[in-house]
């Protein structure tokens, strides 16, 4: 049975930078065994942000890879920040938030990004927890998802 990181590793996915704060506010907070992650935008590569409203600038699809990239990000928050996938046990909650227009329907199709990435690396068991997927008509700095999560650590 392979591990996080390793399963991470065989999907040849590269983490972008762990995001700084820009605000009053901690990335994560961990309480015990639990470890709770601010909400994450679409950092890429670059450290700039995915941009753009959904159902506008950016189709259902092209949503969901935004949020497989916060995914990533909030990824690389762990990495860095807690000492690696290994150390997280299993997601408990997410919240994905999508920036759409006011006629866009299909928001739990854009959050499965980040949920399908998330099973795919501490599996259907550990990987995928209670989720909400809301609809905003904006989102800092005009991203298209943020997602907050708890996670359980071992």
């Amino acid at each position: 049975m392979s591990t996080a990181e390793e399963r991470f590793k065989q999907m040849g996915l590269a983490l972008p930078p762990a995001p700084e704060p820009l605000g009053v506010y901690k990335p994560y907070v961990i309480d015990g065994k639990y470890l709770y992650l601010s909400g994450h935008g679409p950092v890429q590569q670059d450290g700039s942000l995915i941009i753009g409203k959904i159902g506008k600038d950016m189709n259902a699809d092209q949503g969901k890879l935004a949020a497989r990239q916060v995914g990533l990000t909030m990824l690389s928050t762990i990495h860095t920040r807690i000492g690696g996938l290994n150390k997280v046990k299993r997601i408990i909650k997410m919240l994905g938030m999508v920036n759409a227009t006011p006629d866009f329907e299909r928001h739990p199709h854009v959050i499965n990004g980040c949920s399908e990435l998330f099973a795919a690396i501490w599996g259907e068991e550990n990987g995928v927890g209670v989720r909400s997927a809301i609809g905003f008509g904006s989102l800092p700095d005009n991203i298209p998802v943020e997602i907050e999560a708890l996670f359980e650590l071992y």
